[in-house]
């Protein structure tokens, strides 16, 4: 017996021997808890309304959070400026259109200490296209082989933006073989969940983290506070060191204060509205424009927004060379909507102040929900702008959105989308405009669409992209299938004492291993 307990303590310190020098394993023991270095986070986009509660990425949109507070990481990320860089890949091959060859970095680790290879992204890969409702119809992957420190993607068809859609959040590399335990997962990120819940993600520092920088936090704790002024009136209280998602009237508390930094990026996220063409009256284009136009978005933004956006004129914002400078829509004229009802054979006829059509008022369903503080606003700026054209809007702003969208019960909805997550344009036209589109609210089709997608997921290169994307954009805003209201100013709101936390244009990365407390 004590030979064979001596050839156990021998295998053990070979492994963990193996597991340091391959930079696995743990670095230091951990800190008592009166010594521990806290950073305390509030957000309003952490929330069952945002589908991203808990931390597994192959779950809808959970990858968000995973990403966000440090516990997940991708094979490649963007810079500052959207361009891919490798993060967990050291390289790639393209070997030609339908494959790539990927190779990992050799001394990376997940946060059990466990060598990420070749092989544990395949089983990652795997599960993620097993589970996700998204990543099989982005990805389209025929096969998989793993090989040592890389993995060889061969795809059905051609994926020309394959490594801009494995840096979506839902391609942060877990260990599956762990498995998921009260909404827990492996990742190999600078943090490692301790509790999950619908509210709260709290976190420790991964003593394995494989990265030049280490972690400088001991804990992290994410709340959701979704009530706006709560939210202020935690920071002002100190009770908190950093947030997101402040209010914009009261952002201004916090600029030009000796007692904060503020870090802002502009980001791809837009502020849409999609028209329902099942609602009768929403398939005359002639009403659809009426709408569009009556709509102020300098108002919108500039003062409901308080300048914390731009005026969109279709998905992506004018830094892209698809985005705003590209396309035209129609412009903000009150007189020229009324006009365009008339033509559609909308007129007052009983005085009560509204236009209506065979006897009965044009009056549609607005649906949109409160999680995002910018999208009740919205609501309220069109129901109004729209009621100076003769058109009744029914406001219903509500977190349970998914039962009426089910249902049907709405006729335009609202919602906030990153429409360039992956730098490249196809992620929204996918998820958006296609007769197969899982986000198609308004059940828009065009065969056009339809024509110019196909080029575009078989086109390589970044211009011959651009140039279809554009094309694609005038046709949606000529169909006036959404209307766009205004992409939006990322902001954070710190303590001055917090360093290595900053606004990034993806909407991905905020909690990092730069993040420090003075």
């Amino acid at each position: 017996m004590k030979k064979q307990h001596n050839i156990k303590m021998a295998l053990a310190v070979l492994v963990t021997a193996a597991l340091l020098a391959s930079g696995c394993g743990s670095q230091s023991g951990s800190k008592s808890a009166g010594d521990a270095k806290t950073f305390t986070y509030g957000t309003v986009a952490y929330g069952v309304s945002n589908q991203n509660t808990g931390t597994n990425p192959h779950d809808t949109y959970v990858g968000w959070s995973s990403i966000r507070y440090g516990i997940g990481e991708t094979l490649f990320r963007f810079t500052n400026t959207m361009e891919l860089e490798p993060w967990l890949a050291k390289d790639y091959e393209q070997i030609d259109d339908y494959t790539v060859k990927i190779n990992l970095k050799d001394n990376i680790c997940f946060s059990n200490g466990k060598k990420v290879t070749g092989e544990a992204v395949k089983a990652c890969f795997e599960d993620l296209l097993q589970k996700h409702d998204r990543a099989p119809k982005d990805l389209k992957i025929e096969s998989m082989t793993a090989d040592g420190q890389s993995i060889t993607i061969k795809s059905k068809e051609k994926v020309p933006a394959l490594l801009n859609y494995l840096s979506d959040p839902y391609g942060c590399i877990i260990d599956v073989e762990a498995g998921e335990h009260d909404k827990i997962v492996i990742g190999t990120g600078p943090y490692e969940a301790t509790s999950v819940s619908d509210t709260e993600i709290d976190l420790k520092k991964n003593e394995n983290y494989w990265g030049e920088t280490k972690p400088h936090m001991d804990k992290i704790v994410v709340k959701s506070i979704t009530d706006g002024d709560t939210l202020t009136m935690a920071m002002q209280n100190g009770e908190l060191d950093a947030v997101q998602g402040l209010p914009y009237s009261n952002l201004e508390l916090f600029q030009n204060n000796d007692k904060y930094n503020v870090s802002q990026a502009d980001t791809s996220r837009i502020y849409q509205v999609a028209f329902n063409f099942k609602t009768p009256a929403l398939q005359d284009l002639r009403v659809r424009q009426a709408i569009s136009m009556a709509i102020d978005k300098e108002n919108f933004t500039k003062v409901l927004l308080h300048g914390q956006g731009t005026p969109a004129v279709g998905p992506f914002p004018a830094s892209m060379t698809f985005g705003d400078n590209a396309v035209h829509t129609v412009a903000f004229d009150k007189e020229k909507a009324k006009g365009l009802l008339k033509e559609a054979g909308y007129a007052d006829t009983d005085g009560d102040g509204y236009v209506d059509k065979d006897g009965k008022n044009l009056e549609l369903r607005y649906l949109t929900y409160t999680s995002r503080q910018e999208l009740p606003l919205l609501a309220e700026a069109a129901q109004a702008d729209l009621k100076d054209i003769g058109i009744k809007l029914d406001v219903n702003a509500t977190n349970n959105y998914k039962n009426f969208l089910k249902s049907g019960e709405y006729d335009l909805y609202s919602n906030a989308f990153v429409t360039a997550p992956t730098g490249d344009p196809e992620y929204y036209f996918s998820t958006h405009v296609l007769k197969s589109s899982a986000y198609n609210m308004g059940f828009y089709y065009n065969d056009r669409i339809e024509s110019l997608e196909e080029q575009l997921r078989n086109t390589f290169g970044a211009d011959k992209r651009s140039s279809i994307a554009i094309q694609m954009e005038q046709q949606i805003l000529d169909d006036c299938a959404y209307f766009y209201a205004s992409h939006l100013r990322m902001s954070f709101v710190m303590k001055k004492n917090v360093k290595g936390f900053a606004a990034h244009p993806s909407d991905y990365y905020e909690i990092t291993p730069e993040l420090a407390k003075d």
